[in-house]
């Protein structure tokens, strides 16, 4: 059994959830953040959202500085939440541990403030403007919200997203996998 295979993946229920606030940061809930890390990285992946192990908390783990090998700068943001998203609108192509095999566009605000607590209790803050960190703070809160990428696409879009979903997960995709040309 692979680290990747810890993973929720769509339609899974817990993805579609408010989760809830960590009131107290013990043992299990650092074990939960190591071992979502873990997960992460096994997948090659940017960052990861609690429901994404199956855990409805407000726990996230992002990592724009992993490259595969050493290069690691882990954030920890425990009941993350955005306190300024504005700037002009960025579309960039997202991809989701959740959704193997799939990016697609997603319009989001291009500059992002975001408060939350690490693991030692301390209240951080983190700004981000233009770049994939404002992408993967905005993106991995969604997921705590029930939020995923395809629900700020079009009907159509999504219908056309998830049409492809389904058709790499019978290619056998797995988190981690992106869609080719994109």
């Amino acid at each position: 059994m692979s680290a990747t295979d810890d993973i929720v993946l769509y339609p899974g229920e817990v993805l579609g959830e408010e989760c809830a606030p960590i009131d107290v940061i013990d043992a299990e809930t650092k074990r939960l953040a190591n071992r979502m890390l873990k997960t992460m990285y096994a997948a090659d992946g940017c960052g990861l959202a609690a429901p994404q192990v199956g855990v409805p908390v407000q726990l996230v783990v992002i990592d724009v500085s992993y490259d595969g090998r050493k290069n690691r700068n882990p954030y920890v943001l425990i009941n993350p939440e955005i306190v300024a998203a504005d700037g002009e609108e960025l579309v960039s192509g997202e991809g989701c541990l959740s959704f193997p095999g799939i990016t697609v566009p997603v319009a989001r605000p291009s500059h992002v403030v975001v408060r939350a607590r690490d693991l030692e209790g301390r209240l951080m803050q983190y700004e981000a403007s233009n770049n994939l960190l404002c992408i993967c703070l905005q993106h991995e809160i969604d997921h705590l919200h029930g939020t995923t990428m395809i629900d700020h696409l079009s009907l159509a879009d999504r219908s056309e997203a998830l049409e492809a979903y389904h058709e790499a997960l019978e290619a056998g995709a797995r988190p981690g996998d992106v869609s080719v040309g994109e």
